[in-house]
C-alpha cells in the first residue's frame, strides 16, 4: 500500500522498523572506550589510558590558536572566503595563551581523533573550567561517524578576568555513542560535504563552501 508505515519491532524502550539492521544506541563506558581503542576501531593519538573517565575520555589542549583580526574586515560574511579573518599564533615554549574577557579564539585538541562508521562523538567542556568561565565550544560539539583529525575548539571567556590556557592541559571530554547501525555515508565519504576531514590544528571556518553549487 502506498504510504503505508513500516511494521515496528519493539525492543526494550526503543523501536525499529521491522527488517532493518538494529542495535540500541548507547553511550560507551570506560571499558568499551578502552576496548575500541585497543582493537584499533577508535583512534585517539596520543592515547593515555589515564584520560579515560567512566563514560568519556579527556582530551588536551594543543599549543596553536587562531585569533581574529578584528580590523581586517568590516564584518564577518559566511558567504565570502575571508582568508585574513584569523591568524595562527603559538605561545612561547613554557608560556600560556591568555584569553581575555569576551574574547573568542579557535584552539584544537592535542589528540587526533578518528571515529569508525558506527560511532558518533560529543565534545563537552570540563566542569572545573566551566566554573571559571571558560566555554570549550559555541555550537559545534558534535562529531560525525567517520571523522578523522584534530577537533577544533571554539574557546570563549565569559568571566570578568583573563584566563590562562596552558598547552597540554585537559580542555574537554569526548563522549562516544554507538549508532543504531553504521552510517551509510560516513563523514569523509565522497557523497558528503566533509569540509574538515583530516584537519590539523585549529581550522578556520569554511562556511563559504555551503554557498557554492
Amino acid at each position: 500500500m502506498v504510504g503505508a508505515r513500516p511494521a515496528i519491532v519493539t525492543r526494550g524502550n526503543a523501536r525499529a522498523p521491522r527488517g532493518l539492521p538494529y542495535a540500541e544506541p548507547v553511550l560507551l563506558s570506560d571499558r568499551d572506550i578502552r576496548a575500541h581503542v585497543e582493537s584499533g576501531r577508535l583512534g585517539i593519538d596520543p592515547f593515555d589510558p589515564q584520560m579515560v573517565q567512566p563514560s568519556s575520555v579527556d582530551v588536551r589542549l594543543d599549543g596553536l590558536f587562531r585569533v581574529f583580526n578584528n580590523t581586517r574586515y568590516t564584518h564577518i560574511d559566511p558567504k565570502q572566503r575571508q582568508d585574513e579573518l584569523t591568524s595562527l599564533v603559538e605561545p612561547a615554549e613554557g608560556e600560556p595563551f591568555v584569553l581575555h574577557p569576551g574574547e573568542f579564539v579557535l584552539g584544537s585538541t592535542l589528540e587526533v581523533c578518528s571515529l569508525p562508521d558506527d560511532l558518533a562523538g560529543r565534545l563537552e567542556g570540563k566542569s572545573s573550567l566551566g566554573r571559571l568561565g571558560l566555554l570549550t565550544h559555541s555550537t559545534a560539539g558534535f562529531i560525525d561517524p567517520g571523522f578523522s583529525g584534530h577537533i577544533t575548539l571554539e574557546l570563549s571567556n565569559v568571566a570578568n578576568l583573563p584566563i590562562t590556557l596552558w598547552p597540554g592541559m585537559k580542555i574537554g571530554q569526548l563522549c562516544l555513542f554507538r549508532l543504531t547501525s553504521p552510517a551509510e555515508n560516513p563523514y569523509g565519504s565522497s557523497s558528503v560535504g566533509s569540509k574538515y576531514q583530516g584537519q590539523r590544528g585549529p581550522t578556520p571556518s569554511k562556511a563559504y563552501l555551503n554557498f557554492q553549487s
